[in-house]
């Protein structure tokens, strides 16, 4: 099995890098209000005289009571009647959509992940046939496979064992089956609420270890330990421990390593800190500068230039709204550093968001920006404020109020607060105001005050970079962790 701190460190860094996927089953649809398939599936059992509780393959039953009835009629009513505008978006599907995950692939008909996608903002692109794979929605921002159909066809819905045999064979089974194929080997799945039953996934996988000769990419799935209170007796509980340690085992011939849970609720707490530990690598920073002093221009530049090229270095991305005097510099440093490792495209290390200053109204310009600066928080795990002046209306260097507003969309949000006081003006002016209530900021993160104070003092270019990636290090650390330790 993989700890959740590995699964956690790999798999965000899979998000960085645009190779993660998402494989859904039907156990993350039923905390949002559908029912399980053995509920689903009871009067359908009952309706041919067989009791669902004492059967294991509810394909099987689909089918006999097809073959029963003569058709599949009343299943389909069934899917409809329980699948129809029911279930809510769970935090579940809210998390994974506000990921910058770009391939999903679900069993199930329902429509929670492409609704928590567009909700989030999201251009989706979602497959239901065959034929919709030689389509491609132009500016997507996620794919959603749905390899069994959707509930709005509910007659080509996969669900009897004549569909499973059919898969294979027909030119819908065979594009999505290729299309998976393709994306579990060059990406890194995450399953969550999939039980590995299904004969096409199955297919899909064995098919998959041949070919690569059991070198598989490795892929991560969620499970919850088994309690004693989910069985009737110890026998039947410790009988399904045994099943369940066996097919942990078998299914790292397939390269997914088992993350094992003791509570649906920490499934959502596991999301939530993949979530920050993925945000932890995404950098904001804050700063405009119309001079620089005490600092010369010389040294100020040379500190924001490296600043970039260090922050990449570390394999971090950098988002930044060009202000002046301070997001050339940075971009600079990032730039060297990419052409240094023999790359042209930054599209993953750098995230430019100029802002609109051709608004004439103040109002509708303060409220566009407050909107821009809202938008572009929302997209960092922690946040950086250097120098940070201006010249007013009347000619005067004044304090950088945007920089105000940024810190305080940026603590509301919960980044990761960096203000270099050894920087002055509205960065210093930051520094004290956190020094003054500083475990408010930073609760019970030890060993964190020493580095704190360093980012205040005097010091070269290069002290005062490597000042504040000690300090970011913080950041990284106790998100992928999930816990704080006690203050120093």
């Amino acid at each position: 099995m993989a700890t959740v701190e590995e699964f956690i460190r790999t798999y965000s860094e899979a998000i960085s890098n645009h190779n993660a996927a998402v494989l859904v089953g039907a156990g993350l649809s039923i905390p949002a209000g559908l029912v399980n398939w053995k509920d689903l599936m009871r009067t359908i059992a009952e309706e041919i005289n067989l009791d669902v509780e004492k059967e294991h393959d509810l394909i099987t039953v689909a089918q006999y009571h097809t073959n029963e009835r003569g058709g599949r009629q009343r299943i389909n009513q069934t899917l409809v009647n329980e699948f129809a505008d029911r279930a809510q978006i769970t935090e579940n599907h809210r998390i994974l959509a506000t990921l910058p995950i770009e391939t999903y692939w679900t069993t199930n008909y329902d429509h929670l992940i492409e609704q928590a996608l567009q909700d989030a903002g999201k251009r989706t692109d979602v497959k239901k046939k065959g034929e919709d794979l030689a389509i491609t929605l132009s500016h997507r921002d996620a794919v959603v496979y749905k390899m069994h159909g959707d509930i709005s066809d509910p007659s080509n819905a996969v669900i009897t064992r004549d569909d499973y045999e059919d898969y294979g064979v027909t030119s819908r089974g065979q594009l999505f089956s290729t299309a998976l194929r393709g994306d579990l080997v060059s990406k890194t799945f995450l399953f969550l609420g999939f039980s590995f039953s299904d004969p096409n996934l199955d297919y899909t996988l064995s098919r998959i270890r041949v070919l690569l000769k059991g070198n598989c990419r490795e892929h991560y799935y969620l499970i919850r330990r088994l309690k004693r209170a989910d069985f009737k007796s110890s026998k039947d509980y410790r009988y399904a421990c045994i099943k369940q340690e066996l097919q942990i085992k078998d299914l790292k011939r397939y390269g997914i390593m088992a993350v094992m849970l003791d509570s649906f609720d920490e499934f959502t707490h596991t999301l939530n800190r993949l979530q920050q530990a993925y945000r932890s690598r995404q950098i904001f920073i804050s700063g405009s500068a119309h001079e620089y002093q005490p600092w010369s221009e010389y040294e100020s530049q040379q500190l924001l230039t490296l600043l970039g090229k260090r922050l990449v270095s570390k394999d971090l991305n950098v988002i930044t709204g060009f202000g002046l005097g301070v997001g050339p510099h940075i971009i600079n440093g990032i730039l060297d550093e990419l052409e240094k490792e023999k790359t042209t495209d930054y599209s993953n290390h750098l995230i430019l968001r100029p802002f609109p200053y051709a608004i004439k109204d103040p109002q509708k310009r303060k409220s566009r920006w407050t909107n821009y600066r809202e938008e572009i928080l929302s997209k960092a795990g922690i946040a950086i404020f250097v120098f940070g002046n201006k010249k007013d209306t009347s000619g005067k260097v004044v304090l950088a109020d945007g920089m105000l507003e940024e810190f305080q969309i940026a603590h509301r949000r919960g980044l990761f607060l960096v203000p270099v006081g050894a920087t002055g003006y509205t960065a210093e002016v930051l520094y004290k105001k956190i020094s003054d209530d500083f475990y408010t900021y930073f609760p019970k993160v030890g060993g964190i005050k020493a580095a704190w104070v360093a980012l205040n003092k005097k010091g070269t270019p290069n002290q005062i970079v490597e000042r504040i990636l000690k300090f970011i290090s913080f950041a990284t650390l106790t998100r992928q962790s999930g816990r704080e330790t006690n203050p120093d």
